[in-house]
């Protein structure tokens, strides 16, 4: 005898199966069963991996099922409480249309009748979709075990009857038997299920219904239990020691035949009929070859189809027949005719009329390939609703990815980059050789990108159109909080657990040995040595000789995902705890190991979008999901993003790129203020200004470009044209960094352009001699060694995922095919050594030349309307104050002021006023209202700009309530009626302040204005409310309260910053940002290291306070540009330091973090531990920092830079800014490489932030000498 599982529960029923399939098969092999089920609750979404991973186990038959919820007898569609009931049934799919049936059950759950998050579906769902499913009665949640339960026998015997009559003698009766070995725990389920068992052997006999035995599994192995146990307390938000919480009896694991029997032994035929079901299961496949949908074509040129059909014959013929032979039909071939012509349409708006012999023969070339791999309606789709978002004035990338190397899409309009021009491949994007579906991702601006979603789900209806799921999964910090949450360790305890897991990689320098070839030569730090190994004798096949064979040995970093297990080997603070912790902290631990990885819930891919034939419920699961646009219900894939084109199913991801978003509202900017409009598309390629601009790094908001590094880099290139921005592009990122500094030097032609061959001039002289890119390797296998496309395409697949035996395979035939070419053997080895080397890190050109060229307009759109352009970054980045602070900083250094908002220039978004300044929107004020801000634009549009502070309560009384108003004095809206924003909060002649009076005026003013319509005496002047009288300004403003009430509503400092004057002492003398601190502390105790940290910042709060003991405290926030951090003071600092802790002092701190108590060395053995805090060492005042500490001061100026007019400049900014501080200035020259210093015994400086704009705008880079 042996048995089958056919009621199995994996960690996809979320939350309660802990069961992960890899290892479900591998217990089952162990256990020698011939068969397994999947049957997750009321979902399909681990189908796909279970058959995935069945294909590793030919022994193991899978079965695919599912344990659905079934309404108790009413429309699955009513959701009230008087509906909420349900039961329990299993399904499972005896062959392929039993498989389809079950997918139609199923999604009908989740797409009419979930509720409470249980998808239930009626009987006659059930009914309707029955054919080829096996029906097992389930556990005893199950209609027949509940009526047993219950005492009415009469009505468990109607229900098997009508499940006998819908499945026949595929109907299975089903017993569990879990009888709870925790001591103290309820046997209630057990005693039910005994009852149940009773009654359901009792029927079997009485119907001539089989009976099977399962033991509804919920995780693998026995000793699984105590932590699925914590599994089911996440779930119910209970913790382990609650008394009412739901528990499983811990007996629901994989259970061998042996503890069935055991179980069962007075039934055996409940064990063998579990064959006779897994007998009744028919092995079949769900993966399809792909389903695309049609794409329907226009009746105008349906109308002369016979006349398109003979002019496209060759390419049609290409592709009439699948690749079994069988014809495509007439639609295809339609299809292809249309696309043709499409194509050429486009490729003589693109090229002109006459085509030249290189464009003919590559479009000639794609299509015959789209045609024969039978993707024309794939191309028509996408052109369709790219030509759609274009003409809503949805803004479309250039391309993305692979497809940018395609000349059909660029005659299409799918991309905007000639693949001609730059060199870029089809095959790379789709290849003969390689049978996968193309994969055109597009990028969209943010705001259109939905609206394109609402077009294709109008065009080919809402049940042909489906999101993808996706699944989140317990990582490893997640799952030691969540066990130790319901474990009752204290917070400080799972905190300082949780520190110990890095969020980075974990690496390790481990030893490795590689085969030591002819022409090989040993690195720094390899070492040469000799083993013997053992090889095929090549003189009597099938036998093993040893040998003798050299290998380099060396010592290589290798990097482990930062998961529990790898973390419990690796790092030795949590070896320890395991080791020698506490009992708590050790089953934390362990716990949390086993619960790591386990599926949490479900999301939705933010991009991807699935277009079907047909209702997709015929071809894939689904389920629903809330969209997060618009609240309502979307379908959404059962399998993820990685299986859904193995089903057949054409994906789609449409991505939101907010830099089209800039530009798009960059343009709405500038036609607003000069009346130009251009198409962004058209811009010139050789714009001086524009390489003028990355040339002297001026890339902040610049795409791809932003980056410090990058920065550095573009000013030692010197960029001239495209293709250097291309390659910097590709070139800048770990690995191919380090060709950075040849490529320039080969540029500024300090280094000679040299090839390996003459013949590979051709191809990378744009790179200047150095291979950047995949397509580069493609192209120069062609040339050299005669590979085919396709080959060469396969030739960038083996590099680049490094397979290995596919590699030697393709070295063999690159290595003959050039010499065969008259090509040196050695210089080709070289080639093939440099190519496998830089091959991991070759970028795919198609990718960076389509974001080169977004780069592009960017640069160009800043270059020529900087404030403009800046204004639609501010707009765009609203809610991100760390890149608002860097534009604002870029601004600022370009001479761009950022004006507060103003209730006369102000529109919703950042706009730049006819003086190029950048005015600050009235949307982006905090607690301020789209509704109100529409209102006072309305206003204004309707009848003109507010004359003055009382024009404008009369005109938005009612609207404007006290708290926008508010908002708009403290936000400075209303500077420009010229009253001090302080006056509005003094007092008026009637003692109540003159915002009260205002605002109580303009309600006065707005019911007489109701009143007066209506009145037969019409307006009488002397009637009118009298406008109260502006009291006078007493005292000084108080300038930090009114930036603080800046910050507050808009979320920065616009008229000014406290920190501005001490920009200097905060880039040279600070070690880190304030914002910086809480995470260094942390890093610092995760290493148990020590560390010395400078910062600097102003008070904006600070407390003093007295222990339960009587001793003074305090605490205090320091706040710089990148955040806040309290500091508290207790004891001796507390009275050395708390004189500088005054509010709005701006304040310079020298301290050390290290921990924060002292332990003695007998407690530190026992392994207690402090945590670790920034202790202060030192506090002065940050206006005093660079006369304590700077010695001198140095500038650096080249030869080149040394023009008449330069040297004017520089006399005049060092006598502007006389000072104490020694002047040093070095010169370098950069052709005879000389470095002369100068002290200036003329000129001291006074190192204060305007001198150092100063410099920064003349491009003087500057460095101090610290005493």
């Amino acid at each position: 005898m042996s048995f089958v599982h056919l009621h199995v529960h994996t960690q996809y029923s979320i939350l309660d199966g802990q069961s992960a399939i890899g290892d479900l098969f591998a217990r089952a092999k162990e256990l020698g069963m011939p068969a397994l089920a999947i049957t997750d609750h009321g979902n399909m979404y681990g189908v796909k991996e279970f058959l995935k991973v069945a294909k590793k186990y030919p022994e193991i038959k899978p079965i695919i099922g599912c344990e659905i919820y079934v309404t108790r007898h009413y429309d699955h569609k009513l959701k009230d409480k008087d509906h909420r009931g349900y039961y329990h049934l299993i399904l499972l799919a005896k062959n392929h249309n039993g498989y389809k049936n079950l997918m139609k059950i199923v999604s009908t759950g989740h797409i009419e009748g979930k509720y409470y998050d249980r998808p239930r579906v009626k009987h006659e769902i059930v009914e309707q979709y029955s054919k080829d499913l096996i029906c097992c009665s389930a556990c005893i949640a199950g209609e027949i075990p509940k009526a047993i339960i219950a005492g009415d026998m009469e009505a468990a015997e109607k229900a098997v009857m009508w499940h006998k009559r819908v499945f026949g003698e595929d109907y299975y009766l089903e017993v569990q038997q879990h009888k709870t070995l925790i001591p103290g725990q309820s046997q209630e389920v057990y005693e039910h299920q005994l009852v149940a068992n009773e009654g359901i052997y009792e029927l079997a006999a009485k119907t001539g219904t089989k009976v099977v035995a399962t033991n509804d599994v919920h995780f693998v192995r026995k000793e699984d239990g105590p932590a699925h146990d914590r599994l089911i307390c996440l779930t119910t938000n209970a913790n382990l020691d609650d008394p009412d919480r739901l528990r499983y009896t811990q007996q629901e694991y994989l259970k061998s035949e042996e503890e069935m029997l055991d179980m069962f032994y007075k039934h055996p035929e409940t064990l063998s009929n579990t064959l006779e079901v897994a007998e009744k299961i028919e092995v079949f496949k769900v993966d399809k070859d792909p389903i695309l949908p049609k794409f329907d074509l226009p009746e105008e040129f349906l109308a002369d189809i016979d006349t398109y059909l003979e002019r496209y014959k060759d390419i049609i013929d290409e592709g009439r027949c699948d690749k079994s032979g069988n014809e495509r039909g007439e639609e295809f071939c339609r299809s292809v005719a249309y696309l043709c012509h499409l194509t050429y349409n486009g490729a003589h708006w693109r090229y002109g009329e006459t085509l030249t012999d290189e464009q003919a023969e590559r479009i000639e070339f794609e299509l015959k390939t789209i045609c024969k791999m039978g993707f024309p309606d794939y191309f028509l789709i996408v052109q369709d609703f790219i030509a759609a978002a274009r003409s809503e004035g949805i803004s479309v990338g250039p391309g993305r990815g692979s497809a940018a190397g395609s000349a059909v899409a660029y005659c299409l309009k799918i991309t905007n980059i000639d693949p001609i021009k730059y060199d870029l491949l089809f095959e790379r994007f789709l290849n003969p050789d390689r049978i996968n579906m193309p994969d055109v991702d597009i990028d969209f601006d943010d705001d259109g990108r939905y609206r394109v979603f609402q077009y294709i789900e109008e065009k080919y209806g809402k049940e042909q159109i489906s999101h993808v799921i996706t699944y989140g999964t317990m990582a490893a910090k997640s799952a030691i909080k969540d066990v130790a949450r319901v474990s009752r360790m204290s917070i400080e305890e799972s905190n300082r657990l949780t520190k110990l897991i890095p969020d980075k990689p974990i690496v390790q320098m481990e030893d490795a040995e590689d085969p030591f070839n002819e022409g090989d030569t040993l690195e720094e730090g390899q070492k040469l040595i000799e083993k013997e190994v053992e090889i095929d004798d090549p003189e009597n096949p099938g036998s093993k000789i040893k040998v003798k064979k050299q290998f380099k040995k060396y010592k290589k970093e290798v990097s482990y995902k930062p998961k529990l297990k790898n973390c419990y080997k690796l790092i030795p603070e949590l070896k320890e705890e395991l080791a020698n912790g506490s009992e708590e902290v050790k089953d934390v631990l362990n716990y949390a190991a086993k619960l790591e990885g386990c599926v949490r819930q479900t999301g939705v891919h933010a991009c991807a979008m699935i277009i079907g034939r047909s209702n997709l419920t015929e071809y894939i699961p689904i389920c629903v999901a809330n969209d997060k646009l618009t609240g309502e219900e979307v379908w959404v894939s059962q399998y993820d993003g990685h299986y859904i084109e193995e089903v057949g199913m054409l994906k789609m991801d449409f991505l939101g790129l907010r830099t089209l978003s800039i530009i798009k509202e960059c343009q709405a900017n500038i036609k607003k203020r000069f009346g130009i409009e251009f198409d962004i598309e058209k811009i010139p390629i050789d714009d001086k200004e524009t390489y003028e601009l990355y040339s002297r790094g001026d890339t902040t908001s610049v795409f791809q470009f932003e980056s410090p590094g990058m920065k550095e880099w573009l000013i030692k290139l010197q960029p001239t044209r495209f293709e250097d921005l291309i390659a910097m592009n590709a070139l800048y990122r770990p690995g191919p960094m380090d060709y950075i500094p040849d490529f320039v030097e080969r540029k500024q032609g300090r280094k000679p352009i040299e090839y390996d061959l003459p013949a590979m001039e051709e191809i990378l002289q744009d790179t200047y001699g150095i291979t950047v890119y995949q397509e580069q390797v493609m192209l120069l296998s062609r040339k050299l060694a005669d590979f085919t496309r396709g080959e060469a395409d396969t030739l960038r697949k083996a590099m680049g995922k490094k397979i290995i035996d596919l590699l030697n395979s393709l070295k063999d035939k690159f290595i003959n095919g050039g010499i065969k070419n008259g090509h040196p053997q050695e210089i080709l080895e070289k080639i093939w050594k440099d190519w496998v080397k830089f091959a991991s890190y070759a970028f795919n050109k198609s990718h960076a030349t389509c974001y080169a060229w977004v780069s592009y307009q960017t640069g160009w759109l800043k270059a020529h309307y900087p404030a403009e352009f800046q204004a639609a970054n501010l707009t765009k980045n609203l809610s991100n104050m760390e890149e608002i602070k860097k534009i604002m900083d870029d601004c600022k250094k370009n001479g761009i002021k950022v004006l507060n908002p103003d209730i006369n220039e102000s529109e919703s978004k950042f706009t730049v006023n006819k003086n190029g300044e950048i005015r600050f929107g009235l949307g982006g004020i905090k607690g301020f209202g789209d509704n109100i801000v529409r209102a006072i634009l309305a206003e204004r549009e309707e009848n003109g700009l507010f004359a003055d502070i009382y024009d404008f309560v009369e005109r938005m009384s009612g609207v404007v309530n006290r708290k926008a108003f508010e908002a708009l004095l403290h936000s400075g809206a209303f500077d420009s009626f010229g009253i001090c924003r302080k006056q509005f909060t003094q007092t008026c002649k009637n003692g109540d302040i003159f915002i009260d009076t205002l605002l109580r005026y303009g309600e006065l003013y707005k019911k007489d204005s109701m009143e007066s319509a209506v009145s037969l005496f019409g307006e009488v002047e002397e009637l009118k409310p009298e406008r109260p009288e502006i009291p006078m300004m007493t005292g000084e403003e108080d300038i930090l309260e009114r930036l603080q009430f800046e910050k507050e509503l808009v979320g920065m400092y616009l008229s000014s910053h406290p920190l501005d004057q001490y920009a200097f002492e905060l880039e040279n003398f600070t070690t880190c940002q304030v914002g910086e601190l809480e995470t260094l502390v942390s890093d610092c105790e995760t290493a148990k290291t020590k560390q010395k940290a400078n910062i600097a910042g102003f008070i904006t709060s600070t407390q003093q306070m007295t222990t339960r003991t009587g001793r003074p405290w305090s605490k205090t926030v320091i706040e710089d540009y990148s955040g806040s951090y309290e500091i508290a003071l207790f004891g001796k600092d507390h009275e050395n330091f708390m004189s500088y802790m005054q509010l709005h002092s701006a304040i310079f701190i020298e301290g050390e973090i290290d921990e924060k108590y002292y332990i003695k060395p007998e407690e530190r053995a026992q392994g207690k531990t402090s945590p670790y805090a920034f202790k202060v060492k030192k506090i002065m005042l940050l206006g005093n920092v660079t006369d304590t500490y700077v010695k001198g001061f140095a500038i650096s100026i080249s030869t080149p830079m040394l023009t008449p007019e330069f040297r004017d400049c520089l006399v005049k900014m060092i006598k502007r800014n006389k000072g104490n501080v020694p002047l040093t200035m070095f010169l370098y020259d950069p052709e005879k490489k000389w470095n002369i210093e100068f002290l200036s015994r003329k000129f001291r400086v006074a190192v204060t932030a305007p001198f150092i704009e100063e410099l920064d705008r003349m491009q003087i880079s500057y460095s101090v000498l610290k005493k």
